[in-house]
């Protein structure tokens, strides 16, 4: 009990006092050695002469007796995952102790045991392509084991990027008062953003057109070729948008073969890894950002993109495809036994 390392702090202690006391030592001598008073070395010692092993516990606290029973906590758990209240469409912590007869702090720590959050909800998809397996395992193998002597990047468009411009000058950060800005802006236009993300080393080539066409893909392609070793095969994950499969398009890969495109399933955007970067320059650029013209937003974008690549990281996908598929699995399972 004393030198194993789970035992609690507490008990640790009372077992080095008891194993000291076992030498004959006194009290005092004890309490000097091991750092405590000697009334605590006293009634650990005591505590072990009348009560062995069990005397070195904590005896039961005095309090209360418990008013609130194992059922009337079933009752609660079971009205909240099985059930809804009459005016709305998730239980709130006030309404569960007027239909229990609980407090509603008892609900809290109720639900807080129990890890239950009625107020929260998350949103999904399922794919309904009819490749989605054969697509996951092309695509997270690209990602695992990328083929030699070859590229592999993520491609896609962040498009309708707006430069919204506060109507009031921002007020900057201070201590104990958080940046603040207008709830109300000006648009000025639109612009999209074309990346493609090296998955191996986090470089992202980028490029931006006031329109989204497959004319602005096409010359996003050449720039990919212009700016890539013209030795190394071309791996392009993309999603299934119409410009990316136009008889343009088609024309112009069978003119350069060292470009491959893999789609990822219909609906499951999030296997592409660009999608990471775009989250992280909306965050870092755009989201709180206020531009005077589409010109200026895309100086910001230009700008970070450019300092990014100075330093890049990649992106480490980590899941394998049997992962992937058994959690989609479990979601088909779980929703085909859902009542609602």
């Amino acid at each position: 009990m004393a030198r194993r390392p789970k035992s609690a702090q507490q008990l640790a202690l009372r077992a080095r006092i008891v194993l000291a006391c076992a030498g004959g030592a006194t009290n005092q001598a004890v309490a000097r050695r091991l750092g405590v008073a000697g009334a605590t070395v006293g009634k650990w010692r005591e505590r072990f002469r009348v009560h062995r092993f069990d005397g070195l516990c904590d005896e039961p606290r005095s309090g209360a007796p418990r008013t609130i029973t194992d059922a009337k906590i079933e009752e609660v758990l079971r009205r909240t995952l099985e059930s809804l209240p009459r005016n709305a469409t998730q239980w709130s912590t006030r309404m569960m102790a007027e239909a229990t007869g609980l407090s509603q702090t008892a609900v809290v720590r109720a639900w807080r045991a129990f890890g239950l959050q009625p107020h929260r909800s998350e949103t999904f998809k399922l794919s309904t392509d009819p490749y989605f397996i054969e697509k996951v395992r092309d695509i997270v193998g690209l990602y695992l084991n990328p083929p030699d002597r070859a590229l592999v990047l993520c491609v896609d468009e962040k498009s309708q990027i707006q430069a919204l411009n506060r109507t009031q000058p921002i007020m900057p950060l201070r201590p104990g008062i958080p940046r603040q800005q207008t709830h109300d802006y000006v648009r000025h236009g639109t612009t999209s953003l074309f990346a493609a993300l090296d998955a191996k080393s986090g470089k992202v080539i980028e490029q931006l057109h006031r329109r989204h066409r497959h004319q602005e893909f096409l010359k996003f392609l050449k720039k990919i070729d212009a700016e890539t070793p013209k030795r190394l095969d071309v791996h392009l994950i993309l999603d299934n948008y119409a410009t990316h499969k136009t008889p343009a398009i088609k024309r112009w890969l069978l003119q350069h073969p060292r470009f491959h495109l893999h789609f990822t399933p219909t609906s499951a955007s999030w296997l592409n890894l660009v999608e990471r970067f775009f989250a992280e320059i909306t965050q870092r650029q755009i989201r709180n950002g206020s531009f005077t013209g589409v010109s200026h937003l895309e100086r910001e974008i230009r700008a970070y993109v450019r300092e990014r690549n100075k330093n890049p990281k990649p992106f480490v996908w980590t899941a394998s495809a049997d992962m992937i598929l058994d959690r989609v699995a479990a979601i088909c399972e779980r929703t085909s036994n859902s009542q609602h």
